[in-house]
């Protein structure tokens, strides 16, 4: 059974340094998966290899069986992989909505702006019904007009989520998406999390609130100095003695 989105190997290298280091894992289609680690670890260097920000040293990245290894990133989106980043890339000056125009256009072309000016009138009508569509299910259709660099920073990480999905995806990438929330915003953003994977989207997150992690996803990849140490479901993890280990020997850290 060919595997929907693989990890094999994956080797990143920045001169001497190795950060991530012959790293391997798998997801199944419409699964929610978390990737964690202590600060340092290379979650986040690894997102940058899967998204193509990054061209691996070596290993490959396959989706559905096809190598997207080395692909530039809207190459990556345009095949369904969609990222956001710890720091909210949203364009402030703009409005709600028309940053979730932008989504609508990252699997097309690097130049974004140069692509939006060459639509043509369905291509605009059908960019904004599904625009629309995205900032609707993240709750922000009434927020539309807002800037959105004067938004909350609850409603501007639910933006960055809305501006991914409104490509598209099939696999969602999320950096560490709870920054920053309160309790009530977190449980709401799980919420939507859960209604993403029942409409088949495939997550993988990496977070440091274990809370979160623990109550939302079915299988979580840990990492530690740039190598694989262990995987399994919440319960496995959560007690897991290289996972506690890795977390400082404090299991409170990954309760």
């Amino acid at each position: 059974m060919t595997q929907f989105l693989e990890v094999d190997n994956l080797i990143m290298r920045f001169g001497g340094l190795t950060a991530v280091d012959g790293l391997s894992f798998k997801l199944d289609h419409g699964e929610i998966h978390g990737l964690i680690g202590p600060n340092g670890a290379g979650k986040t260097t690894t997102f940058n290899m899967i998204s193509g920000f990054y061209k691996p040293s070596g290993g490959q990245v396959r989706l559905r069986g096809e190598s997207i290894s080395g692909l530039r990133m809207h190459e990556v989106a345009r095949r369904g992989v969609v990222r956001t980043f710890q720091h909210s890339t949203l364009f402030a000056e703009m409005t709600v909505m028309d940053n979730a125009l932008v989504g609508t256009h990252m699997p097309f072309r690097p130049n974004i702006f140069a692509a939006i000016i060459g639509w043509d009138k369905d291509d605009r009508e059908g960019a904004r019904a599904r625009a629309r569509e995205a900032l609707e299910f993240f709750g922000l259709d009434h927020l539309r007009d807002e800037l959105a660099g004067e938004l909350s920073h609850g409603h501007q990480r639910a933006l960055g989520m809305a501006v991914a999905y409104a490509s598209h995806p099939d696999v969602m990438l999320l950096d560490e998406p709870f920054t920053g929330m309160n309790p009530e915003e977190t449980r709401r953003m799980m919420d939507l999390m859960r209604r993403l994977r029942d409409d088949g989207i495939t997550i993988l997150i990496v977070e440091h609130d274990m809370q979160a992690i623990m109550g939302l996803c079915d299988n979580i990849t840990c990492m530690s100095f740039g190598k694989f140490l262990a995987e399994g479901n919440p319960a496995e993890i959560r007690n897991h003695p290289a996972v506690i280990e890795a977390y400082l020997g404090g299991a409170r850290h990954v309760a």
